[in-house]
């Protein structure tokens, strides 16, 4: 029989999807499952975005730019624009999803048994990405003690190899909830223009920061042209998770026209994705004021409540909607299993992501999950409770 691929085989399972099938079987039994494990905001997507889609004249359904619309790049433009970010419209490729656009940046800097630098824990899909192109990822490990702050940058150097090509960081976390400051993005820039590496920065969450805190991107760092590398999405931006919308943005030409190569190899974006978010472009500020107030009180219940439980050890995020905990359990994966399997608690129960997923070094992160608060309050409060009880019974 013919065997599949060494690429293939070591293509790592979805730490996020992975329990659906006993989440499945859960609601088969009776069970009421709260989804905890994955970032699928339940905060409505805005009218115009909707309307658009349903109002347009469109007689034929075509191709567009495979670097995307130009009215659409022009838009998006002027939003990194009103964010203090200067950037061109041919500084922009849309991408199906932020997912593409991190493939186009790996595929664009970096060559097979190439090694890129992440802090973990980082966003599963990472390992993902890097084993598709054939990256190596070379972890540098922070910690729960200090909510996941970036590590040391001695820590990176002793990580630079010649086969170093970039460092990779998400701001905000996922799946920390970390907000990186400007002053830790100084550092990385610091180290990327010492050794000429790139510096690529997932920015899909840059709305939800909290606490006064601002979000401040790597295009906003001066001496950074020519290093610094954007994925963006509309995904939770504006809970449009379901149109594939992302972009690649940097100012360095020749990455910009090495992605477009990619992005001409699978043709075009979706076009009424992107008539949709060219509209989402519009929505008022007051959307993400009240998006914003709703997170930050999901996130307050969230974290009160897991520490009033016995044993848990929780990271407090200042962005995102994510939070990792450690739990008093010696394997998380066996816990989340247990959680959808045997316990229920009045007929309910909770699905969590287990950590070990979002790290790539062995061994760590076995008793942690990651919690995505999307859910609403009394939602929350419930699983929350539920957790609560779980832990009591629950024996490794």
């Amino acid at each position: 029989m013919p065997k599949i691929s060494n690429k293939g085989l070591l293509m790592p399972e979805s730490p996020i999807r992975k329990l659906v099938p006993y989440a499945e079987q859960a609601y088969k039994e009776g069970k009421t499952v709260y989804h905890l494990n994955i970032g699928q905001p339940d905060i409505k997507t805005p009218q115009i975005a909707l309307d658009a889609v349903k109002i347009h004249s469109l007689d034929i359904l075509a191709y567009t730019r495979s670097e995307g619309s130009e009215g659409f790049r022009a838009k998006l433009a002027n939003y990194y624009k009103q964010n203090d970010i200067e950037v061109d419209p041919n500084d922009i490729i849309v991408t199906t999803g932020g997912s593409e656009a991190l493939l186009f940046a790996f595929g664009s800097i970096t060559d097979v048994g190439d090694e890129v630098i992440i802090p973990e824990p980082f966003y599963a899909n990472y390992n993902g990405f890097s084993t598709a192109s054939g990256v190596t990822v070379v972890p540098v490990i922070s910690k729960i003690e200090n909510n996941f702050a970036l590590p040391p940058i001695e820590e990176f150097e002793k990580l630079i190899t010649p086969k170093t090509k970039g460092i990779l960081i998400c701001n905000p976390g996922n799946p920390t909830g970390y907000l990186y400051s400007k002053e830790e993005i100084e550092k990385l820039a610091s180290i990327v223009k010492k050794h000429d590496l790139f510096l690529i920065a997932d920015e899909v969450y840059r709305e939800f920061a909290y606490d006064g805190i601002e979000h401040y991107s790597i295009l906003q760092e001066k001496g950074l042209e020519d290093y610094a590398i954007v994925v963006d999405s509309v995904s939770k931006r504006y809970s449009m998770c379901g149109a594939r919308i992302g972009c690649l943005v940097s100012r360095n030409k020749e990455v910009i026209k090495t992605a477009l190569k990619f992005a001409q190899a699978r043709l075009s974006p979706p076009t009424l994705a992107q008539i949709a978010s060219e509209a989402a472009l519009e929505t008022p500020q007051s959307y993400f004021d009240e998006v914003i107030d709703e997170y930050v009180e999901r996130r307050n219940v969230l974290i009160e409540g897991l520490k009033n439980i016995e044993g848990v050890k929780v990271a407090e995020p200042k962005g995102a909607f994510y939070c990792i905990a450690e739990l008093p359990v010696k394997n998380s994966d066996d816990f989340a299993k247990w959680l959808l399997e045997s316990f229920d608690l009045n007929g309910e129960t909770v699905m969590v992501a287990p950590a070990a997923g979002f790290y790539s070094t062995p061994g760590v992160g076995l008793n942690q999950i990651r919690i995505a608060y999307v859910l609403n309050i009394d939602s929350l409060k419930k699983s929350i409770a539920i957790l609560k009880e779980a832990l009591k019974v629950y024996k490794d």
